[in-house]
């Protein structure tokens, strides 16, 4: 359990929380008149990943060659699409306009995606789905359901390890954290979340399939668990890899929320639509939670058109889709036999990432590949040490195998 921090206000203004959400989100603090190139700024973002004091940060950004394989971020180094690129391009000139007709275009596509049917009355302009919130990738949603769930030290139960920006980021606003392990295989234990779940809960929370293992969960267990579990309470489900896992239509709970379940699904377009650069999500939900959130939170109005317009044509290319997931498929596979060459063991991944044990301390493992130019995260839980491989180009992958056979 995290205790509320000392002198946390218990409410949040929209003003007040749209400043310190976008510190947060921004995830760095930048030190003024310091021009870093974009290699030794991801350098500095990695090093303080790895949780380096300043001075040895200071000097691994000089020492450091120039990074070759950026495998930190789960990136997708396969896009954008060709019709992406293109839209944003042709939507440029009217780079003045605010994005309200090109959100609710992409609004409606969702809609009709979702069978979504409850649209609401506006001032002004065509009704928008009550159900679906915009905004500018998935962190903003997450922040915004954080507040919404999170202050006046209101209780999230999640499982650990876990993607933890929707955690934090409620333990920033007041909000404490209850944890259950994973099971032995690394998946979502659904019935200890069951168990554990008490009247004090505001939120479950669970990222499908799960950062930083790569893991999913069965989707008819899922889908029975959310049914029953969400009569008592909310349950936040961050499907930001979903569409790497074997049939997204199925694992993914988006119907739930149609069906009427309390059931909140944040989709992003920085993984498969490799838009972590454009800003693109997306939360489905009941019209009641969407409203709440939506107070912490300027949707659509923080997505520009250009991005808007990529997005659209991004999600109708669904070729680009099956060679994105072709290319990860490729670049994995090719992971997973360099690590087997090797005899490691690995986690099987449902993302494009792939999280594996390794014999020395993981900062430290982590430094020694970005010596070699190839970033890559740390980890430690369950008595190991654990390091995280984004999926890069073949090339990027090539450059990994090279620098993992020196050191491991």
């Amino acid at each position: 359990m995290i205790s509320k921090p000392n002198n946390m206000p218990t409410h949040m203004n929209r003003r007040n929380w749209l400043k310190s959400g976008a510190m947060m989100a921004g995830g760095f603090m930048v030190a003024p008149n310091l021009q870093w190139n974009l290699t030794n700024t991801a350098n500095q973002i990695a090093a303080r990943l790895y949780g380096l004091p300043a001075d040895e940060e200071a000097r691994l950004i000089l020492e450091r060659p120039a990074l070759k394989a950026r495998l930190l971020a789960n990136e997708n180094p396969f896009g954008p699409s060709k019709k992406a690129k293109e839209a944003l391009i042709s939507e440029i000139d009217k780079g003045y306009l605010y994005g309200f007709e090109k959100s609710l275009e992409f609004a409606k596509l969702l809609a009709d995606k979702y069978k979504l049917t409850e649209f609401g009355e506006r001032s002004w302009g065509p009704a928008r789905p009550t159900q679906l919130m915009l905004g500018a990738g998935s962190t903003e949603l997450l922040l915004a359901a954080s507040v919404a769930f999170g202050q006046n030290e209101q209780r999230i139960l999640s499982a650990d390890p876990t993607y933890m920006s929707l955690i934090r980021s409620g333990q920033n606003v007041g909000a404490e954290w209850d944890s259950v392990p994973l099971t032995k295989d690394y998946v979502h234990d659904l019935n200890r979340l069951s168990d554990s779940l008490t009247d004090q809960h505001s939120l479950v929370y669970i990222c499908n399939p799960n950062n930083p293992t790569g893991t999913s969960v069965n989707p008819d267990e899922m889908r029975a668990f959310c049914k029953e579990v969400s009569k008592k309470k909310p349950i936040f489900i961050d499907e930001a890899y979903i569409d790497y896992t074997p049939d997204p239509d199925k694992y993914s709970m988006a119907d739930l929320v149609t069906e009427g379940y309390n059931v909140i699904v944040t989709r992003t377009f920085s993984k498969m639509h490799a838009f972590a650069g454009l800003r693109i999500g997306y939360t489905l939900a009941q019209a009641d939670v969407i409203t709440e959130m939506s107070k912490y939170s300027n949707g659509n109005g923080n997505i520009a058109c250009t991005s808007m317009a990529a997005a659209i044509a991004s999600y109708l290319d669904t070729e680009y889709h099956q060679y994105a997931r072709e290319m990860n498929q490729k670049s994995k596979e090719f992971l997973y036999k360099t690590l087997e060459d090797a005899g490691y063991e690995y986690l099987p991944s449902d993302t494009n990432f792939v999280l594996f044990p390794v014999r020395i301390e993981s900062s430290r493992f982590a430094q020694e590949m970005m010596k070699r130019g190839v970033g890559v995260r740390s980890w430690s839980f369950d008595n190991k040490e654990w390091c995280r491989v984004s999926i890069g180009t073949m090339e990027e992958m090539e450059y990994f195998a090279e620098a993992f056979n020196q050191i491991s």
